[in-house]
């Protein structure tokens, strides 16, 4: 069976790059790959986290292409995902996935360089390892006898100093059973994530599967999927929902609950929710928005891919967009509160005032005062 892989939505130093890595990795594999054109490819890698990544996504998905995202994010709606940074192992790894799939099952073979030092080993583990003459038995000479030193004489006592009578040790307050200021009595799980109400590694309790949060490092374990998280973003949380969790319980459920995710997801979701079908009260409903960068959609929210294409092409108003990518204005407005809070989108910034006193100083501005 032949099999294509295709590149394309990259810029040429990354397509350069997966070029070099994919021949390395493909002479491992028995060359049973092929580079082709993106039309003609079963696969084909796409640069997720660049401008046109998405919309070569888009454009493939929709002629029936096994698309593989290349991107740093840990998801992704591809069929496939190579991590970035990449090299020719985890291009090989993906390639010979890939292949078993398609019922094409492939052994990855070792590369000469390991070869040669094994056979060499091998050789040498069957020869017969040569006689060596017994030693001839040396006698040891008796050690001298060293003459006894004088005993010194003996150190007159000191004399004992009267000493203060030891000082009681002050008591030591145990630390607070949770990490967070006894002021704060409650609010949602936003409240406490936005407000650097938390610190260190906590469990929020009543969680099914598990929630952990690493404060200090920015992530978290937990579910999968955002929805099963709503009721603790809507609802209000006390500080005593928040349990502090030693290093050993951390490694052993963090492992159970998967790999981290970053908490600005977390962030995002309750930005999502907390709108309601609104713009946030700090937002504009009368100003033109934008994305600036692609953000990571959610799988749970099929029509977030078809807010972010619109606003990628430009600043729109709010209506304009829930109009141009056929979405409610409700929803409109929830996706552009969870992306402004993200960093992902922005307000349309207005133009710089211009000098009436630099503005004809160009040619243009002399060729009129003539």
């Amino acid at each position: 069976m032949r099999l294509t892989l295709g590149l394309t939505g990259m810029d040429p130093t990354t397509e350069s790059a997966l070029q070099a890595a994919f021949h390395s990795a493909n002479g491992r594999l028995g060359g049973r790959w092929e580079l082709a054109s993106d039309a003609e490819a079963d696969y084909v890698i796409v640069d997720m986290d660049s401008m046109y990544g998405p919309m070569s996504w888009l454009r493939l998905h929709a002629a029936g292409k096994s698309v593989v995202a290349l991107t740093t994010a840990q998801r992704t709606q591809a069929d496939f995902r190579l991590g970035q940074p990449f090299d020719a192992n985890s291009l090989g790894n993906l390639l010979r996935d890939m292949a078993s799939q398609a019922g094409v099952p492939i052994e990855v073979a070792a590369p000469a360089a390991e070869a040669a030092p094994v056979a060499a080993r091998t050789a040498a583990a069957m020869e017969p390892a040569p006689s060596v003459p017994p030693a001839s038995p040396v006698m040891a000479e008796p050690a001298a006898v060293a003459a006894p030193a004088p005993a010194p004489a003996p150190a007159p006592a000191p004399v004992e100093a009267a000493q203060p009578a030891p000082s009681q040790p002050e008591p030591v307050a145990e630390a607070a059973p949770v990490p967070v200021p006894t002021a704060i009595a409650e609010g949602s799980l936003l409240d406490w994530l936005a407000n650097d109400r938390l610190r260190g590694r906590v469990r929020l309790r009543n969680v099914a599967d598990g929630l952990l949060i690493d404060l200090d490092q920015r992530v978290y374990h937990g579910p999968s999927g955002l929805k099963p998280l709503a009721a603790h973003f809507e609802g209000r949380l006390e500080s005593s929902e928040f349990v502090p969790v030693d290093a050993s319980t951390w490694a052993t459920e963090s492992a159970r609950l998967g790999a981290a995710m970053p908490l600005a997801r977390l962030v995002w979701f309750g930005n999502l929710l907390a709108g309601k079908g609104a713009l946030a009260p700090e937002h504009d409903p009368h100003r033109r928005y934008l994305m600036v960068k692609w953000p990571q959609t959610e799988r749970e929210y099929p029509k977030h891919f078809r807010i972010a294409t619109v606003m990628m092409k430009g600043p729109a108003l709010l209506a304009e967009i829930a109009e141009a990518s056929g979405v409610s204005l409700a929803e409109v407005a929830d996706f552009v509160n969870a992306n402004l809070a993200t960093g992902f989108a922005e307000v349309e910034r207005e133009p710089e005032p211009v000098d009436p006193a630099k503005s004809g100083s160009g040619l243009f501005g002399r060729l009129r005062g003539r």
